[in-house]
Parts: C-alpha cells; sequence; structure tokens
C-alpha cells in the first residue's frame, strides 16, 4: 500500500512468521494469530505443521484492507 507497510515475514530456523503490524485489530476466528503486543501479532507456520491457509489468505486480505482504508482516510 505505497510506503504503509501492513505486513511482514521473518525467517527463522525452526519457523516462519507472517506477522501483521495492525494484527490486534483482525478479526481472526480460525485462532492464527499469536502474541500480546499493543498492535502487532503474527502467525507462525512450521515445516510438517498444517496451516489453515484459506485462513491465513483472509487475514492477509483483511490485513491490506485495514491499511488501505487507513491510508485513505490519511
Amino acid at each position: 500500500m505505497g510506503d504503509a507497510p501492513f505486513g511482514y515475514v521473518n525467517v527463522f530456523t525452526s519457523h516462519v512468521n507472517v506477522g501483521f503490524f495492525q494484527g490486534a485489530t483482525l478479526p481472526d476466528p480460525a485462532c492464527l494469530l499469536n502474541g500480546s503486543g499493543k498492535f502487532m501479532r503474527h502467525v507462525k507456520l512450521r515445516p510438517g505443521t498444517a496451516t489453515d491457509g484459506t485462513a491465513l489468505r483472509t487475514l492477509i486480505a483483511a490485513a491490506y484492507s485495514d491499511i488501505k482504508e487507513r491510508v485513505e482516510k490519511g
């Protein structure tokens, strides 16, 4: 969304985090989000562990829509 980030990917030895800067406000009916910070949340992906791909795509779309709305409103 221009210069406004809405998410990030961190790679670690044993897992990958797909994170969202405003993740605390995202709807998460599949309970994928981890973290307890005021704003940020992440989904931890581990090799050999199934992840609900549809729910993750929904979170990504929601995070994008959220930042788009924030940018457009100023």
